[in-house]
Protein backbone atom coordinates (compact mmCIF):
# COMPACT_ATOMS: atom_id res chain seq x y z
CA UNK A 1 0.00 0.00 0.00
CA UNK A 2 1.08 3.36 -1.33
CA UNK A 3 1.32 6.32 1.72
CA UNK A 4 -0.97 9.61 1.37
CA UNK A 5 -0.02 11.06 -1.87
CA UNK A 6 0.76 8.13 -3.87
CA UNK A 7 4.26 7.89 -3.46
CA UNK A 8 5.82 4.28 -2.22
CA UNK A 9 8.65 4.69 0.44
CA UNK A 10 11.42 3.61 -1.66
CA UNK A 11 10.93 6.36 -4.38
CA UNK A 12 10.48 9.81 -2.50
CA UNK A 13 10.05 12.45 -4.54
CA UNK A 14 12.19 11.64 -7.79
CA UNK A 15 10.74 14.61 -10.23
CA UNK A 16 11.87 16.81 -6.92
CA UNK A 17 15.31 15.56 -7.64
CA UNK A 18 15.21 16.08 -11.32
CA UNK A 19 13.89 19.52 -10.87
CA UNK A 20 16.29 20.66 -8.99
CA UNK A 21 19.30 19.14 -11.13
CA UNK A 22 17.54 21.10 -13.77
CA UNK A 23 17.48 24.28 -12.12
CA UNK A 24 21.02 23.95 -10.76
CA UNK A 25 22.07 23.35 -15.01
CA UNK A 26 20.07 26.10 -16.15
CA UNK A 27 21.91 28.70 -13.69
CA UNK A 28 24.90 27.24 -15.06
CA UNK A 29 24.14 27.13 -18.74
CA UNK A 30 22.52 30.35 -18.78
CA UNK A 31 23.75 32.43 -15.64
CA UNK A 32 22.10 35.59 -14.50
CA UNK A 33 24.27 38.79 -13.54
CA UNK A 34 27.53 37.12 -14.97
CA UNK A 35 29.03 40.31 -16.20
CA UNK A 36 31.39 42.33 -14.14
CA UNK A 37 30.26 45.59 -13.22
CA UNK A 38 30.78 49.55 -14.59
CA UNK A 39 30.57 51.38 -11.06
CA UNK A 40 31.02 48.87 -8.43
CA UNK A 41 31.11 50.06 -4.81
CA UNK A 42 32.84 47.09 -4.12
CA UNK A 43 34.42 44.02 -5.33
CA UNK A 44 36.17 41.13 -3.91
CA UNK A 45 37.68 37.91 -5.72
CA UNK A 46 38.11 34.44 -4.14
CA UNK A 47 38.69 30.99 -5.12
CA UNK A 48 38.47 27.57 -3.83
CA UNK A 49 41.92 26.05 -3.98
CA UNK A 50 40.70 22.54 -3.43
CA UNK A 51 38.99 22.55 -6.76
CA UNK A 52 39.92 25.48 -8.70
CA UNK A 53 36.87 27.62 -8.69
CA UNK A 54 36.95 31.47 -8.64
CA UNK A 55 34.57 34.06 -8.16
CA UNK A 56 35.02 38.13 -8.73
CA UNK A 57 31.95 39.70 -6.88
CA UNK A 58 31.13 43.35 -7.65
CA UNK A 59 28.46 45.21 -5.95
CA UNK A 60 26.46 48.50 -5.95
CA UNK A 61 25.01 50.10 -2.52
CA UNK A 62 23.24 52.97 -2.61
CA UNK A 63 21.10 53.94 1.01
CA UNK A 64 21.68 50.32 2.36
CA UNK A 65 20.43 48.30 -0.64
CA UNK A 66 21.83 45.90 -2.81
CA UNK A 67 21.36 48.32 -6.26
CA UNK A 68 23.18 45.53 -8.01
CA UNK A 69 25.36 42.70 -7.95
CA UNK A 70 27.26 41.04 -11.00
CA UNK A 71 30.06 38.22 -11.20
CA UNK A 72 32.59 36.63 -12.85
CA UNK A 73 34.99 33.69 -12.48
CA UNK A 74 34.90 29.62 -13.31
CA UNK A 75 34.45 26.87 -12.10
CA UNK A 76 32.02 24.03 -11.33
CA UNK A 77 28.36 23.97 -11.95
CA UNK A 78 27.92 23.89 -8.39
CA UNK A 79 29.71 27.04 -7.64
CA UNK A 80 28.60 28.90 -10.89
CA UNK A 81 24.81 28.08 -10.37
CA UNK A 82 25.48 29.14 -6.72
CA UNK A 83 26.52 32.74 -7.71
CA UNK A 84 24.02 33.07 -10.56
CA UNK A 85 21.07 32.38 -8.05
CA UNK A 86 22.89 34.74 -5.31
CA UNK A 87 23.39 37.64 -7.32
CA UNK A 88 19.73 37.51 -8.52
CA UNK A 89 18.28 37.02 -5.28
CA UNK A 90 20.35 39.88 -3.20
CA UNK A 91 19.58 42.19 -6.20
CA UNK A 92 17.14 44.87 -4.95
CA UNK A 93 17.31 43.91 -0.71
CA UNK A 94 18.75 45.80 1.97
CA UNK A 95 21.96 45.07 3.07
CA UNK A 96 21.30 43.30 6.16
CA UNK A 97 18.54 41.25 4.36
CA UNK A 98 21.43 40.40 2.05
CA UNK A 99 23.53 39.16 4.85
CA UNK A 100 20.67 36.96 6.64
CA UNK A 101 20.29 35.15 3.32
CA UNK A 102 23.93 34.36 3.20
CA UNK A 103 23.90 33.10 6.30
CA UNK A 104 20.38 31.20 5.94
CA UNK A 105 22.31 29.35 2.86
CA UNK A 106 25.14 28.48 4.81
CA UNK A 107 23.34 27.03 7.15
CA UNK A 108 21.58 25.04 4.82
CA UNK A 109 24.74 23.96 3.20
CA UNK A 110 25.72 22.45 6.53
CA UNK A 111 22.53 20.24 7.05
CA UNK A 112 19.99 22.72 8.68
CA UNK A 113 16.52 21.26 7.47
CA UNK A 114 14.71 24.28 8.69
CA UNK A 115 16.98 26.23 6.13
CA UNK A 116 16.45 24.02 3.33
CA UNK A 117 12.43 24.84 3.45
CA UNK A 118 12.94 28.73 4.33
CA UNK A 119 10.91 29.89 1.01
CA UNK A 120 12.95 33.16 1.30
CA UNK A 121 16.49 31.32 -0.68
CA UNK A 122 14.39 30.95 -3.47
CA UNK A 123 16.14 28.83 -5.96
CA UNK A 124 18.82 28.00 -4.11
CA UNK A 125 16.90 25.32 -2.47
CA UNK A 126 18.05 23.15 -4.99
CA UNK A 127 21.85 23.11 -3.86
CA UNK A 128 20.34 21.81 -0.23
CA UNK A 129 21.50 18.29 -1.58
CA UNK A 130 25.25 19.61 -1.96
CA UNK A 131 25.21 19.47 2.00
CA UNK A 132 25.02 15.46 1.41
CA UNK A 133 28.56 16.18 -0.34
CA UNK A 134 30.96 17.90 2.55
CA UNK A 135 33.81 18.29 -0.65
CA UNK A 136 31.44 19.99 -2.39
CA UNK A 137 30.05 22.42 0.17
CA UNK A 138 33.02 24.72 -0.49
CA UNK A 139 31.88 25.13 -3.69
CA UNK A 140 28.53 25.92 -3.25
CA UNK A 141 29.17 28.41 -0.69
CA UNK A 142 32.07 30.45 -2.86
CA UNK A 143 30.12 33.02 -3.87
CA UNK A 144 28.03 33.75 -0.26
CA UNK A 145 31.80 33.73 1.62
CA UNK A 146 32.53 36.46 -1.34
CA UNK A 147 29.17 38.28 0.12
CA UNK A 148 29.83 38.30 3.60
CA UNK A 149 33.82 39.27 3.00
CA UNK A 150 32.09 42.47 1.05
CA UNK A 151 29.59 43.27 3.09
CA UNK A 152 31.20 42.59 6.75
CA UNK A 153 34.54 44.79 5.52
CA UNK A 154 32.32 47.79 4.62
CA UNK A 155 32.14 51.53 7.15
CA UNK A 156 28.95 51.82 7.66
CA UNK A 157 29.61 55.56 6.07
CA UNK A 158 30.42 54.08 3.00
CA UNK A 159 27.27 51.41 2.28
CA UNK A 160 25.08 54.41 1.82
CA UNK A 161 26.95 56.26 -0.71
CA UNK A 162 27.40 55.22 -4.33
CA UNK A 163 30.86 55.95 -4.58
CA UNK A 164 34.01 53.45 -4.47
CA UNK A 165 35.54 53.45 -1.02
Amino acid sequence: MSPPGGRSASHPEPRLSSLYQAVILDHYRRPRNKRKLAEPCVEIHLTNPSCGDEISLQLRLVDDIVIEAGFTGQGCSISQASASMMTGLVTGLPFDDALRIAGRFTEMMHGDSSAAKDRSLGDLRALKGVSKFPVRIKCALLAFEALQRLLDRMPAAEIGSDTKP
